[in-house]
């Protein structure tokens, strides 16, 4: 069985990984001659996922920083400690937080030799389709993005993700805290005792500058004690889901399936979960000898789509449900949320979610 992969990001590697693990033959083509590794961003996994990728892809334990507790607050009540929700794990290990430089170095040297992968640099991408049982897509440019991928349910936001990262005087720092503002959402991730990531959110960020995030990230801050702010990167902010998944045995994959809003952190952690269904299925047809072919994106979509969805337009309605409140310009909405986070059954489903999607 040979598979062939567009593209060169940490989901084309992460895959390609898995599949080299299956004893697999991998060819992985991009044009990028340079792929260029954002150093500011941030990966936040969940504790199944992370266990789930240690166990079937690579261990990434050297490069993680495990969070015990997620806080999370509106502008309101941040100086007065109140917090809307609260989340955390008996085990300590909420969420991982992991640096998408490092991961690619991970996953690069574990693909580097192996007898089952190949890559390949091409500018054209003239792909013989014949050659692999299936092609799988996980580029925004490229013929078959343009032929088959083309249609989707998109929302664009009107506002670009400011990343960055702090470093900070000592701490024990296991304790991500989203804040709420008022002109979006500000996370602090830990990655360790002396340095945090930073994503802000922010609406409407035309006129926003350097000197503007570096005054709010210290107005908003409520904890560190900041000695140095490395450099600040963005981007445009939009959700979608793709309305196909496949064509014949092409089959879009990563944020070119679906994309959604960085606040809950949970862009990767849909994917790892679709590289699971994606593997289980491989894997099923396998061992009862059948063909590996467009059959696998079929069943791929039909267990999937309808869960990404719902998940993925879930991520959009707490990005509108504070936007919302925002507009009022009142706290009754997060009042209700902080109610309702205190029930520990409703709390325990929140963490439920975050940490296994509608898979559970």
């Amino acid at each position: 069985m040979r598979v062939c992969i567009l593209g060169s990001g940490l989901t084309a590697l992460t895959l390609a990984k898995a599949l080299v693990n299956q004893n697999i033959f991998v060819d992985l083509i991009s044009s990028n001659k340079n792929h260029k590794i954002n150093h500011s961003r941030t990966i936040g996994i969940s504790e199944s996922n992370f266990n789930y990728f240690n166990k079937n892809i690579s261990n990434i334990e050297k490069i993680s920083w495990k969070l015990k507790k997620i806080e999370i607050y509106t502008d309101k009540n941040k100086n007065k400690n109140e917090k809307i929700l609260n989340f955390e794990n008996s085990n300590n290990q909420l969420f991982s937080i992991i640096k998408n430089y490092q991961l690619y170095e991970v996953l690069n040297k574990g693909l580097f030799k192996n007898k089952y992968f190949k890559k390949i640099k091409s500018k054209k991408k003239l792909i013989k389709i014949e050659k692999y049982n299936l092609i799988v897509n996980t580029e925004y440019n490229n013929v078959f993005t343009k032929k088959y991928f083309s249609k989707k349910i998109e929302k664009v936001y009107n506002s670009s993700a400011y990343t960055t990262v702090i470093n900070h005087k000592t701490i024990s720092n296991q304790i991500a805290v989203q804040i709420f503002t008022k002109i979006g959402p500000l996370a602090f991730l830990p990655l360790s005792k002396n340095k945090t990531s930073i994503v802000y959110s922010i609406y409407n960020s035309k006129d926003v500058d350097r000197k503007k995030i570096i005054h709010l990230i210290n107005q908003h801050n409520i904890k560190y004690k900041i000695t140095k702010i490395q450099k600040i990167e963005n981007f445009e902010l939009k959700s979608f889901n793709l309305r196909s998944y496949y064509y014949n045995n092409i089959l879009a994959f990563g944020d070119l399936l679906h994309r959604i809003h960085p606040l809950a952190g949970q862009g990767f952690n849909m994917t790892i979960r679709d590289i699971n269904v994606f593997i289980r299925i491989i894997k099923n047809k396998i061992n009862l000898g059948l063909p590996i072919d467009s059959s696998v994106n079929y069943e791929f979509e039909k267990n999937l789509k309808h869960k990404n969805y719902i998940f993925s337009n879930s991520i959009d309605f707490v990005q509108e449900f504070f936007n919302f409140e925002r507009k009022l310009n009142n706290n009754v909405l997060s009042k209700s949320l902080k109610i309702l986070g205190k029930n520990s059954y409703i709390n325990k489903l929140f963490t439920k979610v975050a940490d296994k999607g509608i898979n559970f």
